[in-house]
């Protein structure tokens, strides 16, 4: 493959996830690939490679005569992504606080200041910006395997995020967890920071079980 296809395929991988995971996309419909491809000016080849590589990411499903759709959002799906969160972050965010460099530092505080500002706005990109925070505070442990697999579960973690943040309030406690976790991390202070990031994606799974529940009951009739 040359390096121009290459690059391309890679743009469209980005610009589909980003469609993916801010809702663009819905779920459970067969996504037209005609239509997708006339609307981002490329052909349906490289858009087909695109979405097989979403489809790995696990955010897409593909089935015969129906080509596409986009997962839904499930508590089972929660759940494992959460528990291996848990698993693997409270142990590299520690690692990172201790070796993160002054520019990784500065880093993180420029990303939650921007966090801060899109959710007082009600921007879009919070989101994004919040799965930027956090890997933000998990890339300087140096682990590249570990990170690589953290980076998947952050992807999938990002529509259940927007899921989360639905209900009021729930930014604006996101935001003071996320400062109480920044303000640890830059302390160097590897116990508290790893006890802050059980609590962090903990509340945030009980959130999620409770509104995946709702859901999957309906509406009352």
């Amino acid at each position: 493959m040359s390096i121009a296809a290459r690059n391309l395929s890679e743009q469209l991988v980005d610009q589909v996830r980003a469609r993916i995971l801010n809702g663009t996309v819905a779920p459970d419909r067969p996504i037209r690939q005609d239509a997708l491809a006339a609307e981002m000016g490329v052909s349906k080849i490289p858009l087909r490679e695109a979405l097989a590589r979403l489809e790995q990411e696990g955010l897409l499903a593909s089935q015969a005569n129906r080509g596409f759709t986009v997962r839904p959002l499930t508590a089972t799906e929660a759940e494992e992504v959460y528990a291996l969160r848990l698993k693997l972050e409270p142990e590299t965010i520690a690692i990172a606080a201790r070796l993160a460099g002054t520019a990784e530092q500065q880093a993180a505080s420029d990303l939650l200041d921007q966090l801060d500002s899109l959710t007082d706005s009600g921007g879009e990109g919070v989101g994004a910006f919040n799965r930027a925070f956090h890997l933000a505070l998990l890339r300087p442990a140096g682990r590249p395997v570990t990170f690589t697999i953290l980076e998947r579960l952050h992807v999938l973690s990002e529509r259940y995020v927007r899921k989360h943040l639905e209900p009021l309030g729930r930014n604006e406690r996101a935001n003071e967890e996320h400062r109480d976790m920044l303000q640890a991390w830059l302390a160097r202070d590897e116990r508290k920071i790893a006890a802050l990031t059980v609590v962090h994606i903990g509340k945030t799974l009980d959130d999620l079980r409770l509104q995946l529940q709702t859901d999957s009951k309906g509406p009352p009739g």
